[in-house]
């Protein structure tokens, strides 16, 4: 109802009064100043025409038989529940006492008797005002409660649309521990993890600014491309850089993503570490030692694409070794008397837990033990990743349902400075995947595209020795002289043939790789006499491993039907044969020739 028109409405009056004279009186008072007025002898009959009428203003003698006022006053209120309904005792007491307990049975004020007139007029008129704002607070109230109901509705909508994007990829491994605990049913803190087609994992956490919905507008586009970038085999740098564009490209002025970055490289027991904005990660050695990794670099979404560094840090593991990570929230996280946990409580966990307790549950249990039951102020995320043996970790089921061609042939060519400024195994993998029979074993295609071109790139063009790879200080001197080599590949190119054709059991592809290097002497190396076995490390060689590419050629070999030399042994191909079970085919095939 429009305010105005509620000022110009008469009011419902109840008086209840035992006196017929002075019931009289007062009715005829209220009706002179334009109220509709019901009147009532005594309490009982008061409660009754209260819930009938529902009047606005209620007057009520202190003193009545049958029910005495004090008793009616407080049903009265009962009855009217959240609605506003002054109640001014009729009364001629004057102790402080009656009138106290006229106040606590529920009265608002008091009208002496005999009565006057004008301060009867004033009396509804400012409790009347009163009313009036209550149901208007209280209207206020119920539309906020609805926007906020309508609000939460569309968070969980929101949140189901962002799961069923930012699925929980391979958070439910058997090495990765986590707690996620947000303020809101969408948050602004975000924690992906992925395997990667080739092994190993890629896995985000991040914190965005703020708390909330807006927090997390950034979430969905940047869980798609990490997800999407992943699964086809891009690299954690190429990942972090398309993350950056995009964030700055759709995020406001002032907002940006606190994110740390880590590609775990279980069999080489490595990780590459990349930290914008986040707290110090701990590396926490089997041994017991902990090596903090600290921020580097700004947080996402503030720098422009030509200003932003996404070179990630090469971080030497053992088996056992632990990574922890976390959002601020962990650190801000206060107790009653006002104290933060800090880098001090994160330090005192790892530093006091006893043997066996693994540092994630450490952490938890300090955490909420210097907590207690003091609510959060921040979102809360936790993460924990073991190096371990990735070969249990499951890869992310396929969810491509559209058909794909079978039949088809393609050449692709990389040429000098793009070998260094390009990474063609996401396109190349993403032509392959077109064919729906390859989308279940995407992993052994990436494994064999990668080796092909790696081979190519780093010992064929490059002529970068393996052994360097024997040793963490040889891991480094290899990773920096492959640096400087691309700069100098002027003239050089790898060349892609790739074809695809159906069979009976199912298809074929077949993989050409050639580089414009020197090759080598295939025709003595090991990889060329070795016969194909269904499983087992052939690479325990010792030729194989010192050899050129030996172990990757090796590796090609258990996976593929055929593999070949041509030219000066700069030409590799590959054939590939798999069946209609779901399952990645048993490479001992030689029954079907």
């Amino acid at each position: 109802m429009d305010p105005s028109i509620a000022d110009q409405r008469p009011l419902r009056i109840l008086i209840a009064d035992d006196s017929d004279s002075d019931r009289l009186i007062l009715k005829t008072l209220v009706k002179r100043l334009g109220h509709d007025v019901f009147d009532a002898r005594d309490g009982e009959e008061a409660v009754r025409l209260f819930e009938e009428a529902q009047p606005d203003i209620v007057l009520l003698d202190a003193l009545m038989p049958v029910m005495d006022g004090m008793e009616a006053a407080r049903r009265i209120k009962a009855l009217a529940g959240e609605r506003l309904v002054p109640l001014i005792f009729l009364t001629s007491l004057s102790e402080a006492g009656d009138l106290a307990r006229c106040l606590d049975a529920g009265g608002d004020d008091f009208l002496s008797k005999p009565y006057n007139r004008v301060l009867l007029e004033a009396k509804i008129n400012a409790f009347n005002r009163m009313r009036r704002m209550h149901e208007t607070l209280s209207g206020q109230r119920d539309h906020i409660r609805e926007l906020n109901q309508q609000l939460l509705r569309e968070q969980e909508i929101a949140k189901r649309v962002f799961d069923n994007v930012a699925h929980t990829g391979c958070l439910d491994a058997f090495n990765i521990r986590y707690l996620a605990s947000p303020l809101s049913v969408f948050n602004g803190d975000v924690l992906f993890a992925s395997p990667r087609p080739a092994g190993g994992m890629l896995i985000f956490v991040g914190d965005f600014t703020g708390h909330g919905l807006p927090a997390a507008i950034g979430a969905m586009p940047l869980a798609e491309i990490f997800y999407g970038m992943a699964a086809k085999g891009f690299s954690a740098k190429d990942v972090l850089r398309e993350i950056n564009r995009k964030l700055k490209q759709i995020l406001p002025t002032g907002m940006f993503c606190c994110g740390a970055m880590i590609e775990a490289v279980f069999h080489e027991n490595q990780l590459w570490f990349w930290n914008g904005g986040l707290p110090d990660a701990q590396l926490i050695r089997a041994n017991g030692d902990n090596v903090a990794l600290p921020s580097r670099h700004l947080p996402l979404g503030i720098l422009s694409p030509d200003q932003f560094n996404a070179d990630l840090e090469r971080v030497t593991t053992e088996p056992g070794d632990s990574l922890m990570l976390m959002t601020d929230g962990v650190l801000e996280s206060s107790n009653r008397a006002g104290e933060v946990f800090g880098d001090a409580g994160v330090a005192r966990a790892l530093e006091t837990r006893t043997q066996g307790l693994h540092p994630f549950d450490a952490v938890i249990g300090s955490l909420r033990e210097f907590t207690g039951s003091h609510q959060d102020s921040d979102d809360i995320t936790l993460f924990c990743v073991d190096m371990v043996d990735d070969a249990a970790i499951t890869p992310l089921p396929d969810r491509t349902t559209l058909p794909g061609p079978a039949e088809w042939h393609c050449e692709y060519e990389l040429r000098e400075r793009t070998l260094g400024d390009f990474n063609p195994l996401p396109l190349l993998l993403h032509i392959c995947m077109e064919v729906p029979g390859l989308r279940s074993r995407s992993g052994e295609i990436y494994t064999v595209l990668a080796e092909l071109y790696n081979n190519a790139l780093e010992h064929g063009i490059l002529e970068l020795p393996s052994d360097w790879k024997h040793s963490p200080e040889g891991f480094g001197k290899y990773y920096r002289e492959r640096q400087v080599r691309l700069g100098r590949v002027d003239g050089h190119f790898i060349r892609f043939s790739l074809s695809h054709s159906m069979k009976p059991y199912g298809g074929r592809l077949r993989v050409v790789c050639e580089d414009s290097g020197s090759g080598f002497d295939f025709k003595n190396h090991p990889v060329s006499t070795a016969k194909n076995t269904p499983s087992g490390p052939l690479s325990d060689d010792p030729v194989i491993g010192t050899s050129y590419a030996g172990r990757g050629l090796m590796l090609l070999r258990q996976l593929s039907e055929s593999l070949s030399f041509h030219g000066r042994g700069n030409r590799i191909e590959i054939v590939y044969d798999w069946d209609y079970s779901d399952a990645p085919l048993d490479h001992n095939k030689n029954d079907r020739h």
